[in-house]
């Protein structure tokens, strides 16, 4: 039943009044008469570490997650929580290696970064790039799909519940990042406690069904009668190998997509770039023990509606159109729920909207503000005029996804698999940009340039060859595999996979063709440990004296990556657990 009861109602408004409250209260206590513009974007020195983790898993679960993943687990089983358990993973490395980098080198924004590394062009059309992406795509995205769900517990007005969501959101982001990570931390209670209520009623209802009751006999059932939803890796003939290739999941594209999403990519480093090293890094690690529980949150009930649905319940609630809507399975469970519960839950659903959009909208206002107007529009603007011009972008941003998201067809394109393959188009060049642009000092602009341009390109390519091209000769590899129509396509995830590779290869070789015209130099700058190359030596007339400018790259050294007894004992454990899961559920 799509309505919500007055118990329902209260809970829901209990929910809002604490964050609302919280909100206000950091925003008063934390104030300061002259704010930087650093301070407001970032909440410099001001996040503590498990404000950093719930603010990262705040902003990182949304509706995509709850009902997206949800919807994958009813299709494809646990094996969907792969992006969860491989991003706890991916979080320590980010953690190890690459916050260490952007701490040192004083790094706000991810254009800042290829600026400083590169040059001015890469970093502008980067900006331009990154703004348009989580304008057009990512936060109308999340604003759509959230209202979408909201819908269909509520039988609230689509309209009305989009609008809602944006005053939400752009109140709280108003506040700036104290009062988002802040906030972030009761978000992510309500995401979790009402996760686990919902996960609660869909094991028990499991139980139930076959004549028992708990969750642990749920759970039982569940892996004993739905047995084929449990493995984590996929053989080439599941017919869901195209979502999931293989051993991909563990040794290939997926590695590119978390590293990706959380080692590169404004709207979620930014949580961290704020704090010290210590304190990014016990946020981080935080986080990734998080993550380690989502898939008990967001796969599990799909699973169970699967073994629900398949033993003759829900047989009309999952019909769209006459089709079964996977996606559906979440909304389902939740109008199940009792009078008091089913709020929480949708405080738990709304919790995981307002935060994500909150950060989406806090990205793109430090990225058009610090990166596009301060550099471009107006170079002399102070700090206090560069916050407003954060939060006026704030609002425009969220008024121009209101007006979007209605006409780009999300729902019907929807689906958490969409938002990955699509993703994925930009991903490899990206991350093959960063991870040379870290690591190798040898790297050029103009190789830059190649994987940002060429690696789109790419992607697109490798999309449409099976359209004029017969791949039937990779299926023996895992490689490639028959659509259903005879025409055998690429897994995304390795079609990523192939388009990183060929990028680091052409990058490597730009920049080795380029270097050979500019001898490195092995000089360094006085008093400071930069090194310097022949591109960025101003030579004098005579062949003695000579100026030298500051290096256009990183401070790196291997003592930034060494790391506390207690982060290391913490990734440890989550090693081990995954290990531990991967080895069960293989």
């Amino acid at each position: 039943m799509k309505t919500l009861e007055t118990k329902d109602y209260i809970v829901f408004l209990v929910y809002f009044l604490i964050i609302a409250a919280y909100g206000f209260w950091v925003y008063r206590r934390k104030k300061t008469a002259n704010a930087s513009s650093k301070d407001y974007f970032l909440a410099e020195g001001s996040l503590t570490w498990w404000a950093i983790g719930a603010s990262l898993i705040a902003s990182n679960i949304s509706a995509e997650q709850f009902i997206g993943m949800s919807g994958s687990g009813f299709k494809l089983g646990l094996a969907i929580a792969t992006y969860e358990w491989m991003a706890a993973a991916t979080l320590m490395i980010v953690a190890i290696f690459f916050i260490p980098v952007y701490l040192k080198n004083k790094i706000y924004t991810m254009p800042q970064f290829l600026n400083q590394r590169y040059n001015s062009t890469v970093s502008m059309i980067m900006a331009v790039f990154w703004l348009l992406l989580y304008v057009v795509v990512n936060l109308t995205s999340i604003l759509y799909l959230g209202a979408l769900a909201i819908n269909s517990i509520s039988g609230i007005s689509l309209n009305l519940c989009m609008f809602a969501l944006a005053i939400f959101a752009v109140v709280i982001t108003l506040g700036g990042m104290k009062v988002i990570g802040y906030t972030d931390v009761i978000q992510v209670f309500f995401l979790i406690l009402g996760g686990l209520v919902t996960t609660y009623l869909a094991l028990n209802m499991v139980a139930t069904h076959y004549g028992t009751s708990g969750v642990l006999n749920g759970f039982s059932f569940l892996t004993e009668k739905a047995g084929e939803h449990f493995h984590m890796v996929f053989k080439k003939d599941n017919p869901n190998y195209m979502d999931l290739p293989g051993l991909t999941v563990l040794i290939g594209g997926m590695w590119i997509v978390n590293l990706n999403y959380w080692g590169c990519n404004q709207y979620i480093t930014q949580r961290a770039l704020g704090a010290d090293l210590k304190t990014a890094r016990s946020g981080i690690l935080f986080a990734a023990f998080l993550k380690m529980l989502m898939p008990v949150i967001v796969v599990l009930p799909g699973i169970a509606a699967y073994l629900l649905y398949r033993e003759g319940a829900f047989q009309t609630e999952m019909l769209q159109g006459g089709e079964v809507n996977p996606d559906r399975a979440y909304p389902v469970l939740l109008n199940l729920l009792p009078a008091g519960l089913k709020g929480l839950s949708f405080a738990a659903l709304t919790a995981a909207v307002v935060a994500s959009l909150a950060g989406k909208a806090n990205s793109i206002a430090t990225i058009f503000t610090l990166d596009i107007y301060k550099k471009v529009i107006n170079i002399n603007a102070n700090e206090k005029k560069l916050v407003w011009i954060g939060k006026a972008t704030v609002i425009i941003a969220m008024l121009l996804a209101i007006v979007i998201a209605p006409n780009l067809g999300i729902d019907k394109k929807g689906g958490f698999q969409y938002i990955q393959e699509y993703t994925g188009f930009v991903s490899p060049g990206i991350f093959a940009m960063f991870i040379l642009g870290f690591f190798w000092k040898r790297t050029t602009s103009n190789a830059a340039l190649f994987a940002t341009i060429g690696g789109f390109a790419l992607s697109v390519f490798f999309k449409l060859l099976p359209t004029f091209a017969d791949l039937s000769f990779l299926a023996s590899t895992g490689f490639s595999k028959d659509n259903g129509t005879g025409v055998f396509e690429i897994p995304f995830l390795d079609r990523m996979g192939f388009v990183f590779i060929i990028c680091v290869v052409s990058m490597y070789i730009i920049s080795m063709i380029e270097s050979r015209k500019t001898e490195v130099v092995e000089e360094w700058v006085e008093d400071e440990e930069i090194p310097v190359y022949a591109d960025d030596i101003i030579a004098a007339e005579t062949t003695t004296a000579r100026k030298v400018k500051k290096a256009k790259g990183l401070e790196v050294d291997t003592s930034m990556f060494k790391t506390s007894p207690g982060f290391a004992v913490g990734a440890l454990i989550i090693c081990g657990l995954l290990v531990a899961l991967y080895t069960v559920f293989w």
